[in-house]
């Protein structure tokens, strides 16, 4: 690579074959699906919004939808794009999607094996953004997609 200045430089970047998305999921009584996991790279305990990769075949909006089923048990009848979000994009090229899904039908989750040891609350709207706010959630795709519903309800413009 050539730095700025025009002098030579070595750069590594992480590319990613899939896609990143998650889903802002509330249910007819403004509660929101969070998914709590083990996050190995962080040990410790992650409050999140459903999310997942998505093959570049199968699609981001296709992905998104399996995530929650897998994830909650839920499925949603309304989904909406929020955005596209680049991740870390100092050192990855990493995209996610994120949506929000309403007209929101409970089931039993879909879990792969690796995914046996996640929780799912159904948290009201304004208590995950406190949590956003105050720390307890820190996970940058829930982070980004609360923070655009939020404004979205706040009349902010897109």
């Amino acid at each position: 690579m050539t730095r700025p200045d025009g002098s030579p430089g070595i750069y590594g970047v992480v590319h990613y074959a899939s896609v990143a998305v998650g889903v802002v999921a509330l249910d007819a009584q403004d509660r929101v699906a969070l998914v709590s996991q083990h996050r190995y790279t962080l040990d410790r305990l992650s409050w999140e919004i459903p999310e997942g990769g998505a093959s570049r075949a199968e699609g981001p909006l296709a992905g998104a939808m399996r995530e929650l089923r897998e994830e909650t048990g839920a499925t949603a009848r309304d989904w909406t794009e929020l955005g596209i979000a680049h991740l870390s994009n100092s050192v990855t090229d990493e995209e996610a999607v994120l949506y929000l899904a309403t007209g929101i039908e409970h089931g039993d989750p879909e879990r792969e094996a690796s995914e046996q040891d996640l929780a799912c609350r159904w948290v009201p709207f304004r208590e995950v953004v406190a949590m956003c706010r105050d720390g307890r959630i820190t996970d940058s795709l829930t982070l980004i997609a609360i923070g655009w519903v939020a404004l979205d309800r706040a009349g902010g413009a897109r």
